[in-house]
């Protein structure tokens, strides 16, 4: 029994260092770092628009992210897997993580457009929060906190160069 449960753990921890983390990354980025580009375009042009920044951003940031961590290690020093597997989960997640809170932007009442994107981007930090509760042993408390300063952050930089 306590092999077995040795081999869980383990086999746990490989699947960390090469689905979790990379995925968690790039669901992070891509959740963020596509915000203020969104919100700024819908505020400055249009629902259209703003869809438009928020595709091109998101998936512009999923091959970034995807390449970044694809190149930056092979799997062989840290034992993290296969640059390639990595690069794809990093790279489809950002991209992913951008896209959600872009789809409300299909709506053509702007207001209704960032209220439903708002939502959205709440509902992708709540399940960052969690799944680092989960895998990275994070106090929930904690995570929340850390993804919805870092996300307030972000949107307030859409809107103050939105309003601009």
């Amino acid at each position: 029994m306590v092999a077995l449960l040795e081999k869980i753990r383990a086999d746990e921890k490989v699947f960390v260092l090469r689905y979790v983390q990379p995925g968690l990354v790039g669901l992070i980025d891509g959740t963020l770092s596509t915000l203020a580009p969104i919100f700024a375009a819908a505020l400055l042009a249009s629902s259209h628009a703003a869809l438009f920044v928020g595709l091109a951003t998101a998936l512009g940031a999923g091959i970034s992210m995807g390449l970044s961590e694809a190149l930056s290690d092979d799997g062989s020093q840290t034992g993290r897997g296969s640059a390639v597997t990595r690069g794809v989960v990093t790279g489809v997640m950002t991209a992913l993580g951008g896209v959600f809170h872009t789809l409300p932007f299909v709506i053509d009442h702007r207001p209704t457009a960032i209220t439903l994107a708002a939502i959205v981007v709440a509902i992708e930090l709540a399940a960052i929060a969690v799944v680092r509760k989960r895998y990275l042993a994070v106090t929930l408390r904690s995570s929340v906190l850390q993804v919805a300063v870092g996300g307030a952050l972000i949107v307030a930089v859409g809107l103050l160069l939105g309003s601009a």
